[in-house]
């Protein structure tokens, strides 16, 4: 597969995955506590994120396992902050669904997250 193939595929998967993650498998338990520093549910939903993450590394290999780790860990600890900002953010302002300030956050949040995704590939794919 030609590298830029390559990357729009795995960017593809990536967004798909975002879009199961954050909102088909969100819970009212993980989204009730991912404004809770360290609480299990904002915990969860990151870990849900990296291992969906994970076969990306294995149907479009590139790199090493231990930058695949890396790459891994980075996106956990990032995304984990993403959405415990925006929820201290909102919930500092008191914005509701109803309030176009909560969707400007969460479109914020959004493409934070698909930058996030933006770099894992740059750093994985290699350049062709």
């Amino acid at each position: 597969m030609a590298p830029t193939h390559a990357a729009l595929a795995a960017i593809i998967y990536l967004l798909a995955k975002h879009a199961v993650a954050d909102f088909f498998l969100q819970t009212p338990f993980i989204y009730s506590q991912k404004g809770t520093y360290g609480a299990p549910g904002g915990v969860l939903h990151a870990f849900t994120h990296i291992i969906l993450t994970l076969p990306v590394f294995l149907l479009f290999p590139a790199g090493s396992a231990a930058l695949a780790f890396t790459l891994l860990t980075a996106e956990f600890v990032v995304h984990y902050h993403i959405d415990w900002m925006k929820e201290q953010v909102v919930r500092h302002y008191g914005w509701k669904f109803a309030d176009r300030q909560y969707w400007c956050a969460l479109g914020l949040d959004q493409f934070l997250h698909g930058l996030t995704y933006v770099a894992i590939l740059w750093i994985w794919l290699p350049i062709g």
